[in-house]
């Protein structure tokens, strides 16, 4: 029955026995008799297997050793207690074995929780904001206060289970408690409903909320605001609105992190001799150093004009890129002069090696 050898262990037994006690569980196949008997032949499988005894006896005189040994009579629940994070995935451990009178489940229910999406400009994201979120919940009824009754009128006891929520049913050896289909385990029923809910206990609303959001956030930024999500059933706590952020590209600026990055084109003479440029900022303007002989592609960083640390102190830096711009288009003059200068000039043209970082910008762009 179990699909095991002969000279088992226990653990192997136990092994094979959940798996198909799961298998075959009347909860996981409704209305399918032959899985019912199949639980209820392995677990009588087991029961004898389990018992140090029982056992013994099975193995020298099979069936006839062991005939009756999985009646309810003879049953020992406490073999079982191994299992009880398995049936306690169907039905309370202890009602299983017909113990504990029975778990009537609490009307009042957590709400759901809620999701709105918005969408900032980069400059709000960086320096927070304050918006307004639009949406559409379910919540409590003032009609009935959430008891989803009509006025003047209560809940009665469910007739199904007479109250505890649970309705019993005999499997083999096993006493089965399972939530009463009625009133899905409160214990009651509402026979005269509010008209205005339904008897839900909550009506839609559409409501504006005033979000705060911080400085520093990034796209995909979850804000959780508590208990503003769906209201709870017949007076249950609210769930949690979830606010996701998604910001928009600025033009010119990249973020990683909480730094800045951006490119800055200067000319020929300015990489050659050097000069200060005004390098905007999302706090201003800023006046940057061009050393002496910098080279294309060179980055300066401007400290503490990056973004906030979200919910800290401190802010990331400006990292600026220079690129020497090539003129495409020259006067007269100018390639009189360029072509003086390359006369006194001399740059060495031969082949260099790559460096990593190059051959990864090439790559990734």
């Amino acid at each position: 029955m179990l699909g095991v050898a002969r000279g088992a262990s226990d653990q192997e037994i136990k092994s094979a026995y959940r798996k198909l006690a799961l298998q075959f569980h009347p909860d996981r196949n409704p209305n399918n008799p032959d899985a019912e008997e199949k639980f209820k032949e392995c677990s009588e499988a087991y029961a004898v297997l389990a018992d140090g005894d029982k056992r013994a006896a099975y193995d020298r005189f099979g069936h006839a050793g062991v005939s009756g040994a999985g009646a309810a009579a003879g049953f020992d629940p406490a073999i079982f207690q191994d299992f009880s994070d398995l049936f306690g995935d169907f039905f309370g451990f202890g009602e299983m074995f017909g113990g504990g009178g029975g778990r009537r489940r609490s009307r009042a229910q957590r709400g759901p929780d809620l999701r709105e999406d918005i969408t900032l400009d980069f400059e709000e994201a960086v320096f927070g904001t304050e918006t307004k979120v639009t949406v559409r919940r379910h919540e409590g009824c003032e009609e009935c206060r959430g008891s989803g009754a009509a006025a003047g009128k209560a809940p009665v006891i469910c007739r199904s289970c007479a109250g505890h929520g649970q309705v019993r049913y005999q499997q083999g050896f096993f006493s089965i408690a399972r939530t009463c289909p009625t009133c899905q385990g409160t214990g009651s029923v509402i026979t005269d409903p509010c008209p205005k809910c339904k008897g839900e206990g909550r009506v839609l609303r559409q409501r504006t909320i005033d979000a705060k959001v911080p400085a520093g956030v990034e796209d995909g930024t979850r804000i959780r605001f508590a208990g503003l999500g769906e209201a709870g059933t017949f007076g249950g706590p609210g769930g949690d609105l979830y606010v996701v952020l998604h910001v928009k590209e600025h033009s010119f600026f990249e973020r990683e992190g909480n730094d800045l990055y951006c490119v800055m084109p200067i000319s020929f003479t300015q990489a050659a001799l050097g000069t200060e440029i005004v390098v905007p900022t999302l706090e201003g303007e800023h006046t940057l150093k061009i050393p002496e002989g910098t080279q294309s592609g060179t980055t300066l960083r401007i400290r503490n004009k990056g973004v906030p640390v979200l919910n800290g102190h401190g802010k990331g830096d400006l990292f600026v890129e220079v690129r020497v711009q090539t003129p495409s288009k020259l006067t007269k003059r100018q390639r009189e002069l360029l072509q003086e200068l390359d006369g006194i000039t001399r740059v060495e043209n031969k082949p260099q090696r790559r460096t990593l970082l190059g051959k990864v910008k090439d790559i990734f762009g």
